[in-house]
C-alpha cells in the first residue's frame, strides 16, 4: 500500500461577528478544505501556507496554535490503494478575494451550518465541527490571540 501525507487548513474569516469558512469544489465533484501533499523538507505549517496560497491566492493567513486534527483514509490511484493521512490546522484571513487555482472548479465562503451541509465527506465535517468548537471555546475564554505567526522572510516555522 502506498503512503501519502498532506496538510491543509480550515480557513475562515469573521464577518459581522460570525465565522465564515472557505470550501473548495474539486473536479471529482466533492467539496473540501484547501490541502495538498507535503513536499520533501517541508513542515506541515509550510505546506499549509503554500497550499492555501496556490489554491486560493491568499497568502496572509494566521494559523492558530492548539488546533490540529488528523484524518486518515484510503483511496484508489490506478490499480494501487493509497493510505492518505491529512493534518488540518485552523487558519484565519481577513482576505476573502479568492483566485481559484486550475485544481478546482469553484469555491464558497459559508457559515458553519451551510458548510456542514455542503461538505461532502464525513471526516471533513468532523474536522469542521472540531474547528467550530475550538473557536467557540477560545472566544469564550478570550484566548484566541494565540497563534503561529507568519515567519519572517527566509525563516522556517516550527510545527
Amino acid at each position: 500500500m502506498l503512503e501519502e501525507r498532506s496538510a491543509g487548513a480550515v480557513l475562515f474569516h469573521r464577518d459581522k461577528g460570525m465565522n465564515i469558512f472557505l470550501l473548495l469544489h474539486y473536479p471529482a465533484g466533492h467539496w473540501d478544505f484547501p490541502k495538498g501533499n507535503i513536499e520533501k523538507g517541508e513542515s506541515d505549517i509550510e505546506t499549509v501556507r503554500r497550499e492555501v496560497k496556490e489554491e486560493t491566492g491568499i497568502s496572509d493567513i494566521t494559523i492558530f496554535e492548539g488546533f490540529k486534527k488528523i484524518i486518515e483514509y484510503n483511496y484508489r490511484r490506478n490499480s494501487s490503494v493509497v493510505h492518505k493521512r491529512v493534518t488540518y490546522y485552523l487558519a484565519e484571513s481577513a482576505i476573502t478575494d479568492v483566485k481559484i487555482s486550475f485544481e478546482h472548479l469553484g469555491y464558497e465562503w459559508l457559515n458553519y451550518n451551510d458548510s456542514m451541509k455542503k461538505l461532502t465527506f464525513k471526516n471533513a465535517k468532523t474536522v469542521l465541527e472540531a474547528a467550530n468548537e475550538f473557536l467557540k471555546q477560545k472566544s469564550d475564554s478570550k484566548t484566541l490571540d494565540r497563534f503561529v505567526s507568519q515567519p519572517p522572510q527566509g525563516q522556517k516555522t516550527q510545527e
